[in-house]
């Protein structure tokens, strides 16, 4: 079918336009749906809501409670919290005497879908090719190609707006040693993000290697460890840092991921914020301490009748080259971070939990690329609002453009926590109306980020005593 433009020109500019439906750009469509005055519409070239389908293994879960849902941590009376999505599927007191706090991931991907399909701005199988400014009119022109079930494009369509939302997500990270193998059909080199895709023929490998010392990789790694028999496990699994690490979960700990810390992260310079972003990894990049302790308890229950499981984990590596060995085998060449001492390993089948980079702005902004304030290192500044620093040719306009899980750089490494979600999309939706339909609290952490010089901390004013009770006397 030849495509053909445009299919679609609405008579007046949008108020917003999100480009990508993950579950931040959901959550702000969600947000906005009640917000009668307010025109939007959301793209996202999937057919489809789809939350990393190739990890949703049995049990794991997700790393924030339950409360992190889209909307209740900005509107707890929402009908999109994930309670009211279990009251709809009358499931409200199952999971009461269930006592979950984290739930799991193929249930919270259930939810996001259910919310997904309830909102009617949301455009999937739409590709969204450019954003430009349109000077004469003071708009954004969003052009976008509508899919067809096979993926194919069917037509080509425009649509004008004041303001746009970027919500493009990340991808999955692939180290350039293990690219060529990856991009080599046929060869079982495979990433995390597909891994349920490919898992039996993972598990029908004679030995498989798990790279990455992350959440995803301890959770593929259990899995396979679980479906290998005993004695015969065959998995090695290895990485970069020093230790399987867990991650940081304590309660002040996590005040790292509140709105407080954002905004104070969102102050310091450019160089410190840099400086403080890989040093944090442990806040966002360990395991999981229940994921460990089920690891632990698996290897171990296989011990019981003598002997070791055939399984390695060795931390501290990282892989130098990769390449195919005998037409069938792969051979990883590895060297140790702390001994600076090399090796050779011979295996099956690779598994890459190396974790997700940003996707690149740069090609969709191009046509905005003469209007862009960039910092030091060339990427995009953000304000504390979550808008891109645009020329003043556009922003004395009133349009601007918005950015979610995409400002690390800037406002640290709460970015793409999923707990942080519903606060962003507020904020955003109160800058963009001038209004405040969602209030938001002034403060968020028991923990005084900072200090502001000349000034004694700020520490929120007592609660009032009640009035004491004078009782009164009968003078009669």
């Amino acid at each position: 079918m030849t495509p053909h433009f445009p299919y679609r020109e609405p008579a007046a500019p949008r108020d917003l336009v999100g480009i990508g439906i993950g579950p931040f750009n959901l959550s702000l469509a969600a947000l906005a749906h009640p917000l009668a005055e307010l025109d939007t519409a959301f793209y996202d070239r999937s057919p489809a809501f789809r939350w990393h389908p190739g990890l949703l293994i049995d049990d794991s879960t997700i790393q924030v409670p339950f409360l992190a849902d889209l909307v209740t941590l900005a509107d707890p009376a929402s009908p999109w919290t994930f309670l009211n999505y279990l009251k709809t599927r009358e499931r409200l007191f199952p999971f009461y005497f269930a006592e979950r706090f984290h739930i799991r991931r193929t249930e919270y991907d259930a939810y996001c879908r259910w919310v997904a399909d309830s909102l009617p701005a949301l455009h999937f199988g739409h590709h969204v090719d450019a954003v430009r400014w349109n000077p004469e009119r003071d708009v954004f022109e969003v052009d976008h190609t509508r899919l067809g079930p096979d993926g194919q494009p069917e037509a080509h369509g425009r649509t004008h707006t004041r303001n746009v939302v970027l919500g493009i997500g990340t991808e999955p990270h692939i180290p350039d040693p293990l690219r060529p193998l990856a991009d080599t059909p046929g060869v079982p080199v495979v990433h995390a993000a597909d891994y349920l895709h490919h898992r039996d023929t993972l598990l029908a490998a004679g030995h498989i290697t798990v790279i990455g010392t992350g959440q995803s990789g301890a959770e593929i790694f259990l899995d396979l460890l679980r479906h290998r028999p005993a004695g015969r496990e065959r998995v090695h699994w290895l990485g970069r840092t020093g230790a399987f690490a867990p991650m940081e979960y304590s309660k002040l700990g996590l005040e790292h991921f509140t709105p407080d810390y954002t905004r104070y992260f969102h102050g310091l310079d450019e160089s410190v914020r840099d400086r403080l972003v890989p040093a944090q990894w442990q806040l966002h990049k360990g395991i999981d301490t229940d994921t460990l302790a089920a690891i632990h308890d698996e290897l171990y229950r296989r011990t019981l009748h003598g002997g070791w499981p055939d399984a390695v984990l060795t931390p501290g590596v990282h892989v130098r080259t990769a390449g195919r060995f005998a037409a069938t085998r792969i051979e990883l060449h590895l060297e140790h971070v702390q001994q600076h001492t090399r090796t050779r390993l011979t295996t099956d089948a690779v598994v890459l939990a190396t974790g997700y980079r940003q996707r690149p702005l740069d090609g969709l902004l191009a046509g905005l690329d003469p209007y862009l304030c960039r910092d030091s290192s060339g990427r995009p500044r953000v304000d504390a609002h979550f808008r891109l620093a645009l020329d003043p040719r556009i922003t004395a306009s009133g349009c601007q453009v918005y950015v979610q899980n995409a400002e690390i750089h800037t406002h640290g490494v709460g970015t793409p926590d999923l707990g942080l979600a519903a606060w962003r999309s507020a904020t955003i939706l109160n800058t963009l109306t001038g209004k405040e339909p969602y209030p938001l609290p002034a403060r968020t952490a028991f923990t005084t980020f900072g200090l502001q010089p000349h000034h004694h901390p700020h520490i929120p004013p007592t609660r009032q005593p009640a009035p004491t009770l004078i009782p009164l006397v009968d003078q009669r």
